[in-house]
């Protein structure tokens, strides 16, 4: 039996799962944009309970904001690496599901702005990208940020579960530069 580790922190939802391929044996999320370095130690401890032998983990590399996807991607990048198994990135997006023939999943990007990619047939056609929402057109919008915006009543998140079917991500997907710059910067 082959069990992976599934986390996201690309949206407010810090998620994790143990999948067997694509079936979920146990999940978990916490809520709360600020929270994801507590939330997911917490939410791996308690997965880790039901079952401790991982051969895997799959990472949503984003796009998502710099922080909470640096927790994610760093802690799924330590784990790995300290029981000598493959990390495997995939882009968060893409794990929204919707039965659309044609759609634009959106996250929240904050700032007013959106992370967003345009879907046809489940295939991704363009993005990701950010942009303010409005900067985006499309008759069909899922996920949190559409939500948010009042684009679309559909409050999807990354579903881990598609993970294991996704192409890979070997870099997270940071759309925009960072809000700390070098104080070399600042003063110059």
């Amino acid at each position: 039996m082959s069990i992976s580790l599934a986390i996201d922190t690309s949206t407010s939802r810090t998620s994790v799962a143990l999948l067997e391929s694509t079936k979920v044996l146990w999940s978990a999320f916490h809520d709360g944009a600020t929270d994801h370095g507590k939330a997911l130690t917490e939410l791996v401890k308690q997965g880790l309970t039901q079952e401790n032998q991982i051969s895997k983990v799959f990472v949503g590399m984003g796009p998502g904001p710099y922080t909470g996807l640096r927790v994610g991607v760093s802690f799924a990048r330590a784990f790995a690496l300290a029981r000598g198994i493959d990390v495997v990135g995939v882009c968060s997006l893409d794990a929204i599901e919707c039965h659309e023939a044609e759609y634009v999943v959106a996250t929240d990007a904050r700032r007013k702005e959106i992370y967003w990619a345009r879907y046809k047939d489940g295939k991704r056609i363009e993005g990701p990208s950010v942009n303010l929402p409005g900067e985006v057109t499309s008759n069909f919008f899922i996920g949190e940020g559409a939500v948010k915006y009042g684009l679309s009543s559909n409050d999807g998140y990354p579903k881990l579960a598609l993970f294991p079917a996704l192409a890979t991500v070997t870099e997270p997907m940071y759309l925009r530069r960072p809000d700390a710059v070098p104080t070399a910067e600042r003063l110059s």
